[in-house]
């Protein structure tokens, strides 16, 4: 036989299995059976979506029946709204991504129900009591970005930051670590309300320390470091007008235990800086840069007139990196949130305010977060410390910023909860937990109410229901985006290789103010 005449009759079988199995698949039941029994309790689901807030703009919340059975069928429907049926022979259930948009759409602020039924080995159908979901008028901002990593990531290997489609599967990176020439730590990414007109990411690695700051489609890459200061930038806020940039300089050391939790994050000294992405200056005062106090995880306000941040005293002298040690009373540094005003088109600074105290609150205070609306603070809660993503003590607390009443937030776990970020309608917050585990950081979503009530929040969804059994990365620092970051990685790669670091210039002028600039002690 000729190689066409082969070729031709490949072809033919691949086409008549095709219309075997789109025949089959055809002849899949979609209707509900009719003669069924009752069981009086929710089927067990993973991932465990009952009684959530969803948004209407997330991608189908696919997932697994965690109940004995040969086939099944779950009916997705609202009040007055049929719906659909999703058929399955196994317990993975996946559904129509546009029958399930059309769905969350027609019923924004209503009731969703899930009706849940299996046949068992004696071809008997059991239905489960109906769960029940609500889906928010509100969507949330359509992209959020997030940093991937391994528990253990010492090497800089399997690290990168990513970003997501809020409505869909598709994840795309920003920037990995081991793509290129040479291995990175990539970190600390950031933007300007939400907007990644203005990105921000940090590196540290064989290629340099730099910030790499990208403004409208344009990558510089920035060395904060300075003869006066060898801490490069870490945790990094944009001012809402997308000229200034507030980071802390940290000089902090991982250590870890021999019992209980695994590691921890001392800062044994940290200051705040702006960086002024016109001039190239680097400017401070000492009032969030005071030798005497740890400065750290700044964040603007949203109207960019107060800088938050976290602040705690420092009582161990200056020592050389390899003769200091982690101090005996570590557990004792506990962060105060406070702010302090910024006039950003002189230059002129306010006097410092507590907002929050750790006197008061018996915990160390950390991670401030304004809502867009300005109307809360999202905080972190820990037993001590600023680095909560290692303590199981961490919650997340809510502060109305009119009344000054805090309370801790309903969704909190056993097991760490922190890294939180704030859709751009104030409505949704997504955060990093570790409550599956211990081990494993996962995001989350919750909405929040004009109140500031907080719904039990929703696991950001993947195609297959049972991709976080086998995934062994940590999701932590999610930022909401109202669109995908447009520069490239290889745009990013391209300013790491072939341009030198920017150096800033220090305005020395800054740091010469009188003393009522200075931090209250």
């Amino acid at each position: 036989m000729s190689r066409p005449r082969r070729w031709w009759l490949a072809l033919l079988v691949v086409l008549l299995f095709a219309l075997m199995l789109t025949g089959w698949l055809s002849r899949l039941p979609t209707d509900l059976p009719r003669a069924v029994t009752m069981v009086a309790r929710p089927a067990r689901i993973a991932p465990d979506y009952t009684g959530c807030t969803l948004p209407p703009n997330i991608a189908p919340l696919n997932f697994v029946v965690q109940e004995p059975g040969t086939q099944y069928r779950v009916h997705l429907c609202a009040e007055g709204d049929n719906g659909f049926i999703v058929s399955s022979r196994d317990a993975n259930i996946q559904m129509s991504a546009e029958l399930w948009r059309g769905l969350l759409e027609r019923n924004r602020g209503n009731r969703v129900y899930w009706r849940v039924l299996v046949r068992d080995e004696h071809r008997q159908w059991r239905e489960f009591q109906t769960i029940e979901n609500r889906i928010a008028r509100e969507d949330a901002d359509a992209y959020v970005s997030y940093r991937r990593l391994t528990p253990v990531h010492t090497l800089f290997a399997n690290m990168g930051t990513f970003q997501r489609e809020l409505s869909s599967f598709a994840e795309s990176p920003i920037l990995v670590s081991a793509v290129g020439l040479s291995r990175r730590c990539v970190n600390c990414h950031t933007f300007s309300a939400n907007n990644p007109d203005c990105t921000l990411l940090h590196m540290r690695g064989t290629d340099g320390v730099a910030m790499l700051v990208a403004r409208n489609g344009q990558v510089a890459k920035v060395d904060t470091r300075s003869a006066t200061n060898p801490f490069p930038a870490s945790y990094s806020t944009w001012h809402p007008n997308g000229r200034v940039i507030a980071f802390s300089l940290n000089d902090m050391d991982q250590f870890f235990h021999s019992a209980g939790t695994t590691r921890g994050v001392f800062d044994f000294h940290s200051d705040l800086a702006l960086f002024l992405t016109e001039s190239g200056q680097m400017v401070t005062t000492p009032a969030i840069s005071d030798p005497d106090w740890l400065e750290t995880f700044p964040s603007w306000s949203p109207d960019g007139k107060n800088l938050y941040f976290c602040r705690a005293r420092r009582t161990w002298p200056a020592l050389r990196k390899k003769e200091r040690i982690v101090p005996a009373d570590y557990r004792q540094v506990r962060y105060d949130i406070v702010r302090i005003a910024y006039d950003e088109k002189t230059g002129a600074w306010g006097k410092l305010e507590t907002v929050l105290a750790a006197r008061d609150t018996g915990w160390s205070v950390t991670e401030p977060r304004v809502s867009p609306d300005g109307r809360f603070l999202l905080v972190t809660m820990a037993e001590y410390g600023s680095f909560p993503v290692f303590l199981d003590s961490s919650d997340l607390y809510l502060m109305d910023l009119r009344t000054g009443k805090y309370w801790p937030l309903p969704i909190n776990s056993p097991l760490s909860d922190s890294w939180h970020s704030w859709s751009s309608n104030s409505r949704w917050i997504v955060f990093a937990s570790k409550r599956d585990n211990g081990l494993f950081g996962r995001l989350y979503l919750a909405h929040v109410d004009e109140a500031g009530q907080v719904a039990k929040p929703v696991l950001l969804p993947q195609h297959d229901p049972r991709y976080y059994d086998a995934c062994l990365d940590n999701f932590n620092a999610p930022e909401f985006m109202v669109k995908p970051v447009s520069v490239s990685q290889r745009e990013f790669l391209q300013a790491i290789y072939s341009t030198e670091a920017q150096s800033v210039v220090m305005d020395k002028q800054s740091c010469s103010v009188d003393s009522s600039g200075k931090a209250e002690q």
